[in-house]
C-alpha cells in the first residue's frame, strides 16, 4: 500500500523541526515505518544544492536562479528518496516542500506564480501532499526566535530579507491555507511545544485511519 506524504511549513522559527522530530519520535513508538527529511536537501545532491541556496555570500543570486536551484533539489529528493520510501509504503515526514516555493519566490520574491508552480510540477513529478501542517506564528515572533537561536549573523541568505519579504511570504502561506482547507490543517505554533505536538499527532492519526 502507498504510504503517506506528510508535509510541514511555516515562517522560519516557528517550530516545524521540532514538531516534525516529536512526531517522528511519537509514530514510531506506534509501529509505523517513518522517515524525516527536508527541503532543500534530504539527499548529497540536494544538500550540496542548499549550500549554494543559503549561503549569506550569494548575495548576487538571482531570484529565477534560486527557483530553479530549489527545483533542481527537490527533483533529486523526491526520485531518490520521497517517492521510494512512499512506494514501501512509509510515511514521510518532509519539512518544507513546494508550498514554501510558492510562498517564498511566488510571493516573496514577486514571481508569476504560474511560472513557479509550473516549474516545481515537474521538479516534484505531480507528487503533492496528503495532509500539511501549517505552523502559524507572529512574523514578529519568528523574528525573535531566530535571533535568539542565530543571532543576526547567524542567519542564512533567506533569512536575511528583509521585513517586507518576509511579510508577504507570510500572506502567500495564508492564501494556501484558504485554497485548500482539506489538506493544510493551521496550527497555532504560539503555544506549549506538548499541546501543539498532541494535536498533530491526533489529527494525523485520524487522518491515517480514514485511508486504511
Amino acid at each position: 500500500m502507498k504510504g503517506f506524504f506528510i508535509t510541514f511549513e511555516g515562517m522560519d522559527g516557528s517550530g516545524k523541526t521540532t514538531q516534525i522530530q516529536l512526531l517522528y519520535q511519537n509514530l514510531k513508538e506506534r509501529g509505523y515505518d517513518v522517515i524525516v527529511t527536508r527541503e532543500p536537501g534530504g539527499t548529497a545532491i540536494s544538500d550540496k544544492i542548499r549550500t549554494l541556496i543559503l549561503d549569506p555570500q550569494n548575495t548576487e543570486m538571482q531570484a529565477m536562479t534560486e527557483v530553479l536551484l530549489y527545483a533542481a533539489s527537490r527533483a533529486q529528493h523526491v526520485r531518490e528518496k520521497i517517492k521510494p520510501a512512499l512506494d514501501r509504503g512509509a510515511i514521510v515526514l518532509c519539512d518544507r516542500f513546494v508550498d514554501a516555493s510558492i510562498a517564498y519566490q511566488g510571493y516573496g520574491l514577486q514571481l508569476p506564480l504560474d511560472q513557479v508552480i509550473g516549474v516545481n510540477r515537474i521538479a516534484a513529478d505531480n507528487l503533492r501532499p496528503d495532509r500539511t501542517y501549517f505552523l502559524d506564528i507572529p512574523m514578529q515572533k519568528s523574528r525573535e526566535r531566530l535571533e535568539a537561536r542565530f543571532g543576526a549573523e547567524g542567519l542564512d541568505r533567506i533569512e536575511r530579507k528583509p521585513l517586507d519579504y518576509h511579510s508577504r511570504v507570510r500572506e502567500g502561506f495564508a492564501s494556501l491555507c484558504r485554497q485548500e482547507p482539506d489538506r493544510v490543517v493551521i496550527v497555532g505554533a504560539d503555544r506549549e511545544i506538548e499541546a501543539i505536538q498532541k494535536g498533530i499527532f491526533e489529527d494525523l492519526v485520524r487522518f491515517i485511519g480514514k485511508r486504511d
